[in-house]
Protein backbone atom coordinates (compact mmCIF):
# COMPACT_ATOMS: atom_id res chain seq x y z
CA UNK A 1 0.00 0.00 0.00
CA UNK A 2 2.88 2.35 0.81
CA UNK A 3 4.54 1.64 -2.54
CA UNK A 4 1.24 2.21 -4.34
CA UNK A 5 0.97 5.66 -2.76
CA UNK A 6 4.54 6.48 -3.75
CA UNK A 7 3.84 5.56 -7.38
CA UNK A 8 0.28 6.71 -7.96
CA UNK A 9 0.48 10.16 -6.35
CA UNK A 10 3.31 11.55 -8.53
CA UNK A 11 1.85 9.85 -11.62
CA UNK A 12 -1.52 11.56 -11.13
CA UNK A 13 0.11 14.97 -10.55
CA UNK A 14 2.34 14.55 -13.62
CA UNK A 15 -0.68 13.51 -15.72
CA UNK A 16 -2.62 16.61 -14.64
CA UNK A 17 0.31 18.91 -15.37
CA UNK A 18 0.65 17.28 -18.79
CA UNK A 19 -3.04 17.88 -19.52
CA UNK A 20 -2.66 21.50 -18.43
CA UNK A 21 0.28 21.94 -20.78
CA UNK A 22 -1.72 20.52 -23.68
CA UNK A 23 -4.74 22.61 -22.79
CA UNK A 24 -2.68 25.80 -22.62
CA UNK A 25 -1.94 25.38 -26.32
CA UNK A 26 -5.68 25.65 -27.05
CA UNK A 27 -5.84 29.18 -25.62
CA UNK A 28 -8.07 30.60 -22.90
CA UNK A 29 -11.08 28.48 -23.89
CA UNK A 30 -9.52 25.53 -22.01
CA UNK A 31 -11.50 22.70 -23.66
CA UNK A 32 -9.55 19.89 -21.99
CA UNK A 33 -10.07 21.51 -18.60
CA UNK A 34 -13.80 21.73 -19.34
CA UNK A 35 -14.10 18.00 -20.06
CA UNK A 36 -11.94 17.12 -17.04
CA UNK A 37 -13.88 19.41 -14.70
CA UNK A 38 -17.26 18.05 -15.78
CA UNK A 39 -16.06 14.46 -15.40
CA UNK A 40 -14.65 15.17 -11.92
CA UNK A 41 -17.85 16.97 -10.95
CA UNK A 42 -20.07 14.08 -12.05
CA UNK A 43 -18.03 11.41 -10.28
CA UNK A 44 -17.62 13.50 -7.11
CA UNK A 45 -21.35 14.19 -7.00
CA UNK A 46 -22.11 10.49 -7.29
CA UNK A 47 -19.66 9.59 -4.51
CA UNK A 48 -20.90 12.27 -2.13
CA UNK A 49 -24.54 11.36 -2.69
CA UNK A 50 -23.72 7.69 -2.14
CA UNK A 51 -22.30 8.64 1.25
CA UNK A 52 -25.28 10.81 2.14
CA UNK A 53 -27.77 8.16 1.03
CA UNK A 54 -26.88 6.10 4.09
CA UNK A 55 -28.98 8.58 6.07
CA UNK A 56 -30.90 10.76 3.60
CA UNK A 57 -32.67 10.40 0.26
CA UNK A 58 -31.03 12.87 -2.14
CA UNK A 59 -31.82 12.52 -5.84
CA UNK A 60 -28.84 11.95 -8.10
CA UNK A 61 -30.24 13.15 -11.42
CA UNK A 62 -31.42 16.60 -10.36
CA UNK A 63 -28.39 17.19 -8.13
CA UNK A 64 -25.88 16.06 -10.76
CA UNK A 65 -27.46 18.29 -13.40
CA UNK A 66 -27.38 21.24 -10.98
CA UNK A 67 -23.69 20.64 -10.19
CA UNK A 68 -22.78 20.23 -13.87
CA UNK A 69 -24.62 23.44 -14.73
CA UNK A 70 -22.69 25.42 -12.12
CA UNK A 71 -19.35 23.99 -13.29
CA UNK A 72 -20.22 24.57 -16.97
CA UNK A 73 -21.09 28.19 -16.12
CA UNK A 74 -17.35 28.87 -15.84
CA UNK A 75 -17.28 28.75 -19.65
CA UNK A 76 -20.22 31.11 -20.26
CA UNK A 77 -17.75 33.85 -21.19
CA UNK A 78 -17.36 32.03 -24.51
CA UNK A 79 -20.88 33.06 -25.50
CA UNK A 80 -20.81 36.25 -27.54
CA UNK A 81 -23.99 38.23 -27.00
CA UNK A 82 -25.11 41.87 -27.10
CA UNK A 83 -22.83 44.19 -25.15
CA UNK A 84 -25.44 45.07 -22.47
CA UNK A 85 -26.13 41.38 -21.85
CA UNK A 86 -22.42 40.56 -21.64
CA UNK A 87 -21.81 43.47 -19.25
CA UNK A 88 -24.74 42.41 -17.04
CA UNK A 89 -23.55 38.80 -16.90
CA UNK A 90 -20.04 39.97 -16.05
CA UNK A 91 -21.25 42.07 -13.10
CA UNK A 92 -23.60 39.43 -11.77
CA UNK A 93 -21.16 36.58 -12.09
CA UNK A 94 -22.21 33.66 -14.31
CA UNK A 95 -21.26 31.00 -11.77
CA UNK A 96 -23.20 32.57 -8.93
CA UNK A 97 -26.16 33.20 -11.21
CA UNK A 98 -26.30 29.56 -12.24
CA UNK A 99 -25.73 28.49 -8.63
CA UNK A 100 -28.78 30.50 -7.54
CA UNK A 101 -30.86 29.00 -10.34
CA UNK A 102 -29.64 25.52 -9.39
CA UNK A 103 -30.66 26.06 -5.76
CA UNK A 104 -34.11 27.09 -6.99
CA UNK A 105 -34.28 23.91 -9.11
CA UNK A 106 -33.47 21.76 -6.10
CA UNK A 107 -36.22 23.45 -4.09
CA UNK A 108 -38.69 22.88 -6.95
CA UNK A 109 -37.64 19.24 -7.08
CA UNK A 110 -38.22 19.00 -3.33
CA UNK A 111 -41.68 20.46 -3.76
CA UNK A 112 -42.51 17.91 -6.42
CA UNK A 113 -41.33 15.02 -4.24
CA UNK A 114 -43.04 16.12 -1.02
CA UNK A 115 -45.37 13.50 0.46
CA UNK A 116 -45.38 13.99 4.24
CA UNK A 117 -43.65 15.96 7.01
CA UNK A 118 -40.19 14.86 8.10
CA UNK A 119 -38.93 13.50 4.77
CA UNK A 120 -37.92 16.48 2.65
CA UNK A 121 -35.66 19.04 4.36
CA UNK A 122 -32.88 16.59 5.26
CA UNK A 123 -32.68 15.28 1.69
CA UNK A 124 -32.85 18.79 0.25
CA UNK A 125 -30.06 19.81 2.62
CA UNK A 126 -27.94 16.89 1.40
CA UNK A 127 -28.47 18.03 -2.18
CA UNK A 128 -27.58 21.65 -1.37
CA UNK A 129 -24.42 20.60 0.46
CA UNK A 130 -23.39 18.55 -2.58
CA UNK A 131 -24.11 21.46 -4.91
CA UNK A 132 -21.99 23.85 -2.85
CA UNK A 133 -19.21 21.40 -1.96
CA UNK A 134 -18.67 20.10 -5.48
CA UNK A 135 -20.15 22.77 -7.76
CA UNK A 136 -19.02 26.00 -6.09
CA UNK A 137 -15.69 24.81 -4.64
CA UNK A 138 -14.72 23.21 -7.95
CA UNK A 139 -15.72 26.39 -9.82
CA UNK A 140 -13.44 28.57 -7.68
CA UNK A 141 -10.66 26.09 -8.34
CA UNK A 142 -11.31 26.22 -12.09
CA UNK A 143 -11.25 30.03 -12.03
CA UNK A 144 -7.55 29.90 -11.16
CA UNK A 145 -7.02 29.11 -14.84
CA UNK A 146 -7.99 32.63 -15.85
CA UNK A 147 -6.23 34.74 -13.20
CA UNK A 148 -4.05 37.00 -15.36
CA UNK A 149 -4.40 34.31 -18.02
CA UNK A 150 -2.18 35.81 -20.75
CA UNK A 151 0.78 35.95 -18.35
CA UNK A 152 0.32 33.24 -15.73
CA UNK A 153 -1.57 30.62 -17.72
CA UNK A 154 -1.87 27.41 -15.73
CA UNK A 155 0.60 28.46 -13.02
CA UNK A 156 -2.03 29.36 -10.36
CA UNK A 157 -4.04 26.15 -10.85
CA UNK A 158 -0.99 23.93 -11.02
CA UNK A 159 0.51 25.61 -7.94
CA UNK A 160 -2.63 24.75 -5.97
CA UNK A 161 -2.41 21.08 -6.92
CA UNK A 162 1.34 20.81 -6.29
CA UNK A 163 1.28 22.61 -2.93
CA UNK A 164 -1.80 20.80 -1.63
CA UNK A 165 -0.70 17.34 -2.70
CA UNK A 166 2.84 17.87 -1.41
CA UNK A 167 1.22 18.77 1.91
CA UNK A 168 -0.98 15.65 1.82
CA UNK A 169 1.98 13.40 1.00
CA UNK A 170 4.25 14.91 3.65
CA UNK A 171 1.48 14.62 6.24
CA UNK A 172 1.09 10.92 5.48
CA UNK A 173 4.77 10.02 5.73
CA UNK A 174 5.66 12.29 8.65
CA UNK A 175 2.61 11.06 10.51
CA UNK A 176 3.58 7.42 9.96
CA UNK A 177 7.14 7.97 11.12
CA UNK A 178 6.76 10.42 13.99
CA UNK A 179 3.06 10.71 14.77
CA UNK A 180 2.07 9.91 18.34
CA UNK A 181 -0.40 12.54 19.51
CA UNK A 182 -3.73 12.41 17.67
CA UNK A 183 -4.85 15.60 15.97
CA UNK A 184 -8.60 15.03 15.86
CA UNK A 185 -9.35 11.49 17.08
CA UNK A 186 -13.14 11.73 17.01
CA UNK A 187 -13.22 12.64 13.31
CA UNK A 188 -10.01 11.20 11.83
CA UNK A 189 -8.15 8.83 14.18
CA UNK A 190 -5.26 8.38 11.77
CA UNK A 191 -4.19 12.02 11.69
CA UNK A 192 -1.53 13.23 14.11
CA UNK A 193 -0.04 16.56 15.13
CA UNK A 194 3.28 15.55 13.61
CA UNK A 195 1.49 14.82 10.35
CA UNK A 196 -0.11 18.27 10.49
CA UNK A 197 3.33 19.87 10.82
CA UNK A 198 4.47 17.74 7.88
CA UNK A 199 1.52 19.02 5.83
CA UNK A 200 2.49 22.64 6.44
CA UNK A 201 6.17 22.15 5.68
CA UNK A 202 5.56 19.89 2.69
CA UNK A 203 3.12 22.33 1.13
CA UNK A 204 5.47 25.26 1.72
CA UNK A 205 8.41 23.40 0.17
CA UNK A 206 6.37 22.19 -2.80
CA UNK A 207 4.99 25.67 -3.41
CA UNK A 208 8.43 27.27 -3.27
CA UNK A 209 10.02 24.72 -5.64
CA UNK A 210 7.15 24.94 -8.10
CA UNK A 211 6.58 28.70 -8.23
CA UNK A 212 10.21 29.82 -7.89
CA UNK A 213 12.10 27.10 -9.77
CA UNK A 214 10.02 24.90 -12.04
CA UNK A 215 7.26 27.29 -13.20
CA UNK A 216 9.73 29.80 -14.73
CA UNK A 217 11.07 26.97 -16.89
CA UNK A 218 7.61 25.66 -17.87
CA UNK A 219 5.55 28.85 -18.10
CA UNK A 220 8.21 31.55 -18.53
CA UNK A 221 6.98 33.45 -15.46
CA UNK A 222 9.02 35.51 -13.03
CA UNK A 223 8.62 34.59 -9.34
CA UNK A 224 8.22 37.06 -6.51
CA UNK A 225 10.24 36.92 -3.30
CA UNK A 226 10.69 33.35 -2.06
CA UNK A 227 8.84 33.96 1.20
CA UNK A 228 5.59 34.70 -0.65
CA UNK A 229 5.63 31.27 -2.27
CA UNK A 230 6.44 29.67 1.08
CA UNK A 231 3.62 31.58 2.80
CA UNK A 232 1.23 30.57 0.04
CA UNK A 233 2.18 26.94 0.60
CA UNK A 234 1.85 27.18 4.37
CA UNK A 235 -1.67 28.58 4.10
CA UNK A 236 -2.73 25.97 1.55
CA UNK A 237 -1.22 23.22 3.68
CA UNK A 238 -3.32 24.34 6.64
CA UNK A 239 -6.51 24.79 4.61
CA UNK A 240 -5.95 21.47 2.83
CA UNK A 241 -5.67 19.75 6.20
CA UNK A 242 -8.99 21.29 7.25
CA UNK A 243 -10.51 20.20 3.93
CA UNK A 244 -9.37 16.64 4.55
CA UNK A 245 -10.98 16.76 7.99
CA UNK A 246 -14.17 18.25 6.52
CA UNK A 247 -14.62 15.24 4.24
CA UNK A 248 -13.73 12.95 7.16
CA UNK A 249 -16.55 14.62 9.10
CA UNK A 250 -19.02 13.57 6.40
CA UNK A 251 -17.67 10.02 6.25
CA UNK A 252 -17.54 9.64 10.03
CA UNK A 253 -21.08 10.94 10.43
CA UNK A 254 -22.45 8.37 7.96
CA UNK A 255 -20.20 5.55 9.19
CA UNK A 256 -17.98 5.13 6.10
CA UNK A 257 -14.19 4.89 5.82
CA UNK A 258 -13.78 5.95 2.16
CA UNK A 259 -15.98 7.84 -0.26
CA UNK A 260 -15.75 4.89 -2.71
CA UNK A 261 -13.50 1.87 -3.43
CA UNK A 262 -11.96 3.48 -6.52
CA UNK A 263 -8.19 3.60 -5.91
CA UNK A 264 -6.40 1.22 -3.51
CA UNK A 265 -4.62 3.18 -0.78
CA UNK A 266 -6.53 6.36 -1.57
CA UNK A 267 -10.23 5.49 -1.57
CA UNK A 268 -12.57 7.35 -3.90
CA UNK A 269 -12.16 10.41 -6.07
CA UNK A 270 -13.42 12.65 -3.27
CA UNK A 271 -10.68 11.30 -1.03
CA UNK A 272 -8.20 12.63 -3.58
CA UNK A 273 -9.97 15.92 -4.24
CA UNK A 274 -11.11 16.89 -0.72
CA UNK A 275 -8.11 19.07 0.11
CA UNK A 276 -7.97 20.56 -3.41
CA UNK A 277 -11.66 21.54 -3.38
CA UNK A 278 -11.30 23.20 0.01
CA UNK A 279 -8.15 25.13 -0.91
CA UNK A 280 -9.50 26.39 -4.26
CA UNK A 281 -11.27 29.53 -2.94
CA UNK A 282 -8.33 30.37 -0.64
CA UNK A 283 -5.78 29.92 -3.43
CA UNK A 284 -7.88 32.19 -5.65
CA UNK A 285 -7.84 34.89 -2.97
CA UNK A 286 -4.09 34.54 -2.36
CA UNK A 287 -3.28 34.88 -6.05
CA UNK A 288 -5.24 38.13 -6.07
CA UNK A 289 -3.44 39.69 -3.08
CA UNK A 290 0.08 38.20 -3.00
CA UNK A 291 2.90 39.07 -5.45
CA UNK A 292 3.59 35.41 -6.21
CA UNK A 293 4.61 35.68 -9.87
CA UNK A 294 4.16 37.72 -13.01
Amino acid sequence: MLGWRLILGPVLIAALIGLFWLDSRAGETAPILAVLALALALRSTWELLQLLRTRFQPQFAVTANAVLAVVAANWLFLLQGPAPVAAFASRLGPVMLVFALAVMALFISGLARYTAPGKSIESLGAELVTLAYVGVFLSLTIQLRWIDAPVLGYLPLSSLIVATKCGDTAAYFVGRQFGKTKLCPLISPGKTRAGAVGALLGAAAGSYLWIDWLAPLMFGTRPGAWHWAALYGLVLGLVGLVGDLAESLIKRDVGQKDSAPLLPGFGGLLDLLDSILFTGPVAYLLWLILPLAW
